[in-house]
Order: structure tokens, then sequence, then C-alpha cells
């Protein structure tokens, strides 16, 4: 399927911010366009953008029923009284878990602290009668859920009949009704005031502890010159984890937190578990040291599927002893078991996505449809929601992917459970929540979800699902788009002190709501060499072992001026590039078509050298 380019257009008046924008910082037109295009328009938003502070995190205070919360948890700690945490299977939910533990952990004595994370095929998602009864039979009065319990209305109630009560923290979208907890945290509930509504899970059960630490005269403040000087500020790695593997917008207080979260991964500050975590994805070297510099993209495709196994195939609260331990033996015995469930994951993702895709196929109206439900008993339930994704991609469409689970009741019937993704601006929450009254469960985002029903409302769901989304859908959602940010020439990225490089790389953390920039250069071709034995050779190739990706050295014609101590001189602008599985474009760049290029800037390090590149996106031919 053909992508759709679209090139942002800014309108007159915001142009004329950009530029003035620009002029104030001393930077180029186009990161004035790009500043502007994330909502920043004045020198001091362009100031607490490039540095973001933790000292501009709202008051927790401020969350609806954060002072009954904080009364609650304050009383428990005085009392000694035993204290459940309770988290989801996933990265947010096992790092929420992990960051409260580990606060909680200095404060209490540790057989009055319990963690908790439910059993993905036993128990589902959110909180489960087993988890309480867990609880109780350990003693705990309280009861705090992180990530989760938003929509538990009857779940809370069972926790108060059994004598437990319960704070929650969570950042889903609200049901209905709202459990009778001690306090419910949730920035998205529609009469909490708080200014950003955004946290991740992980994000709110932070904000607790530290409504809490501000309640008990914990200090608070960043020593910014030897890095955080409490253990909440020692949790930053967390949030980070947390907010790169949620998929949530860095934006506001998450980008202030992935900022100095990614900080201190990079410098060398994480926790003994997350070092274990980056040492089995091949990020630091045997000795401890990074062998690169650890980005968000790092988190999302290397250390965030490695936690997300354990729950997946095995006990995430094996993920969260990981992540609160300290001891270097058994640090390094669970990072190599998560990191094999990780590639036992990996051989069942690719089994499951083939087997889904053949379901699609066998339908002779597939390429009618709006949607793609499929069913499978015998799939794994850890895995749907990456066969989700992976058919989302490939076919374009809102996708649900379900197989056979059991209550937490042995003798209940077999239920029907899985995951939900959607493609760009298609609010696939509402689309379920419209099937609400033959679902057992339901809950997530606009672009992710979980559901689950019984077996015998599976047609009825899947006619329903497809007929809300015919109805609702746009025929610019159905068609993938590459948005662009700017249209550059290369002598625009090429100077000799990389200064467009150095300004774009203090835009990250990149992710949801502040995505990598997208360029495009028009009129690109080919740079060629000499031949040793006469003639000329192309620079650039086919690579692989199938010879399916275009390693490309383009220019556009463009020139830079460059400096050899006072000399200035003018040189043609050429940059390096990697094209996966673009392979036929090669044929037309060396024979001299000229073509049009969408890419993402990168640096490149080879062999202890660093430099420039594009990551191509899309390309097309020119006009």
């Amino acid at each position: 399927m053909e992508n759709m380019w679209i090139l942002r257009q800014l309108s007159t008046a915001d142009r004329l911010t950009a530029n003035k924008l620009a002029a104030e910082i001393n930077q180029s037109a186009v990161m004035g366009e790009l500043l502007v295009a994330r909502g920043i328009r004045t020198f001091e938003q362009a100031r607490n953008f490039f540095r973001p502070d933790l000292n501009m995190l709202h008051d927790p205070m401020l969350m609806k029923d954060m002072d009954k919360a904080v009364e609650r948890l304050t009383r428990a700690v005085i009392n000694k009284e035993t204290i459940m945490v309770y988290g989801d299977y996933d990265v947010d939910g096992i790092t929420a878990v992990a960051l409260v533990y580990t606060i909680l952990i200095g404060i209490l004595p540790k057989e009055n602290l319990r963690y908790y994370i439910p059993n993905r095929d036993r128990e589902g998602y959110g909180v489960s009668i087993a988890g309480i009864d867990e609880a109780a039979r350990r003693g705990a009065t309280l009861m705090i859920t992180l990530d989760c319990g938003i929509k538990a209305v009857d779940k809370v109630a069972y926790a108060h009949s059994k004598g437990i009560d319960v704070i929650i923290c969570d950042h889903h979208q609200v049901g209905d009704e709202l459990p009778e907890a001690v306090a419910v945290l949730d920035p998205k509930r529609s009469d909490c005031e708080y200014p950003y509504k955004e946290l991740s899970g992980c994000g709110v059960g932070f904000k607790l502890m530290q409504a809490f630490a501000q309640k008990n005269g914990i200090e608070l403040q960043n020593n910014k010159d030897n890095g955080p000087t409490t253990p909440l500020f020692h949790c930053l790695d967390l949030l980070a984890l947390s907010i790169a593997s949620d998929i949530v917008p860095i934006t506001g207080e998450n980008r202030i937190l992935a900022y100095h979260g990614m900080k201190q991964i990079n410098s060398n500050r994480a926790s003994t578990g997350v070092k274990g975590l980056l040492k089995v994805c091949g990020l630091t070297d045997e000795s401890g040291k990074l062998t690169k510099e650890i980005t968000i993209t790092d988190i999302v495709f290397k250390v965030g599927p490695r936690l997300n196994a354990s729950g997946r195939l095995h006990e995430a609260t094996e993920a969260v002893e990981l992540l609160v331990n300290h001891n270097e033996e058994k640090i390094q015995r669970i990072s190599k078991n998560i990191n094999d469930y990780n590639s036992e994951r990996k051989t069942l993702d690719s089994r499951m996505t083939e087997e889904a895709k053949k379901q699609v196929y066998a339908d002779p109206d597939h390429d009618k449809k709006k949607a793609i439900v499929v069913y499978n008993p015998e799939w794994t339930k850890g895995v749907v929601g990456i066969v989700a994704s992976r058919l989302c991609e490939e076919f374009y469409k809102p996708v649900v992917v379900l197989t056979r689970t059991q209550n937490d009741d042995e003798n209940s019937d077999f239920v029907i459970s899985g995951s939900a993704r959607s493609v760009g601006g298609f609010d696939l929450y509402a689309a379920i929540d419209s099937c609400s009254d033959i679902l057992l469960n339901w809950g997530g985002h606009t672009y992710a979800a979980g559901l689950s029903m019984k077996e015998d409302k599976l047609t009825d769901f899947a006619e329903r699902f497809e007929k809300y989304v015919a109805q609702h859908i746009t025929e610019e959602q159905q068609k993938p788009l590459i948005n662009i940010d700017a249209e550059l020439h290369f002598s625009d990225i090429i100077d000799y002190n990389n200064k467009f490089w150095n300004v774009l790389k203090q835009f990250e953390p990149f992710g949801p709501g502040n995505t990598k920039p997208i360029f495009v250069t028009r009129g690109v071709s080919n740079v060629w060499g000499e031949a040793p034995v006469g003639g000329r050779i192309s620079f650039s190739k086919l690579v692989g072992a199938e010879k399916k990706h275009l390693k490309l050295i383009v220019t556009d014609g463009s020139c830079y001026k460059t400096r050899r101590g006072a000399d200035e001189s003018s040189q043609q602008a050429q940059i390096n590039g990697i094209g996966f599985n673009m392979w036929e474009f090669f044929e037309p760049l060396v024979n001299g078509i000229p073509l049009d290029v969408c890419y993402q800037l990168e640096e490149n390090h080879f062999r202890d050298k660093k430099s420039l590149q594009i990551t191509v996106k899309d390309i097309k031919i020119s006009e």
C-alpha cells in the first residue's frame, strides 16, 4: 500500500511566530517551525522545552482524592499496617509496582510490605479476586493498585468486604461508575483538575509518592551537580521505561520525567536491575559500560519487550523482583530468564502472525471490510497484542485478535479475550465501547485496548465491531500517512559545526506528541566516484544477505560553506543513508532518475566514529 505524504503547512500567523521565535533563540527558521508545531511559541516555552526541570513538576495535591490517599497511606505507615502494592503485568504496571515498593521499603519493615502482579492467563487484566484473597491471606489492610483498578467496582467492593482499603492509581479512561475506594487517583477523571492528563500508570504512582513525601517532610529538591539525592528521584529510570513502553505522549510532565530518567540511565546511574536488563539487550558491554547513547527507541524495542515477555509467557512478578533487587547474582539470573522468555515470545509471535494472516486471507470479503477480527483458541494470550500490532501495520485497519482463556473460577465457562490495535486517528476505545453490552470486560486507550467476552458472543461482536468501524472511519484514516515536518536541502542540515544536528538532538526524548521529525528532500541523485580502471562507480549499493536494503550516498545539488582555519569554501552537500527493504529504487537511482526522499536524521556509530546519516522512511519518483 502506497504511503500518502502530508507536508505540514503552517498558517501565516504561525509562520510569523516561528520566524520570530527562531530569531530569538538564534536558530534556523526550520527550528522555529518545529517548535511552533509542538505548541511552543515563546522564548520561555522554548527554554523550558530544551531544559526540562524537575522543579517544573505540578503539585501532586492538585490531583483529585490525593489528600485522601496521602492521609490513608500515612496512617498505614505510622501504624505499620501491611500494604499490598498491586500492579498490571505490562511494563507500566511492573515499573509502577517497583517504584512504589522501592520508596516504601525504605520506610516500612519488609514484613509489612508485599507486591502482587496477576497472572495473565489465570486472572486476566486488572484487579483479580485471587489477588485480593492473597492480600487478605497476607494480612494486608491497604491495597494500592497501579495501572489498573479504575473500573474494578465489584473487586473493590470485594476487597472492602475482606477488610482491605483500596487506593487506586490509574490512567485509563474512566467508566460510568467509580469504585468506592478510599481514593481514586486518575487525571482522566472528569472532576479532576490536575493540569496534566497524560501520565502513565507509573507516573500516577510517582505522584502519590511525591505527595506522600511532601506531606511527611521528605526533601525533594534535586541536586543538579551530583544527581538525585532522594529515593524518589532515584526511580526516574523506572519512569522512563514506563513512559516509553506505554506509548503515552512525551509532553508536559512526561517529557520532564522521561528526560531525567534517560539522563539517569545514560550517566550510568540506573538501578542495578535496569542495568541487568541493559546488559542482556546488548546496550552495555561485559563491564557494564554503555555501548551507545540509549534512546527512547531502545527502550521501546529492546528493553520494554523483555520486561513484557515475563508477563506474557511466565510470571511478571519475576520482572518486579529484578527491578527491586540489588543482588548481582540474582539479577544476572533473572535477566537471563527474561531474555530467554523474549526469544520464546519472538518464535510464538512469528507463528501466530502467519496463522492470523492466513485467517484474514481465507475470508473472501476481507478486502471490503474496514476492520479485522480473528480468533484461535490455541493462541497464547500474552502474544495476541503483538500480533494485533503486526496485522494493523500490514493491513492498515483496526484489528482485534482473540484467544480462549478461563476465568478465576475453575468451574466457569471459557471466555474469549484479547487485544485490539488501531490506525492513526481512529478511536478504537469508542468502537469497543459500542459493543460493551456483550463484553465481560474492556479497557484501554484510543489506539490500544483489551477486551473479553463469552465465546457465543464472538460472531455478534465481529459484526457489530465491523459495522461501527465502517460507519465511523474516514477515508483519510484508511490510508497510511507519513506526516512530514519540513522540506529541506541537504545544505540546511550539513554545516561545518553540525549546528542543525546538535540543536535537533535537544528535541529528545522523542515519542508521541514529540515525534522525531521527518524531513523531505526533493530531486535527490546518486553520488558517483571514479573506478580504479576508468569510468565511474556508484557509491550507493544494495546490501544485506538478500540485497534488499538500499545503502545510499546522495546529493540534491545544494552547497554549503566549509571552513579550514580562516579560509571558507563551498562544497556540494551529500549525505549517507539507509533504506530498509527499498531495493526497488536502486535501478532508478543509478539510472539518473531524480528521487524525492523522506527521512529521519540519525547519528551513526562505527568504530568509535560518529557521522550523520538519514534513515529513509519512503521514496517517490520526482514529478
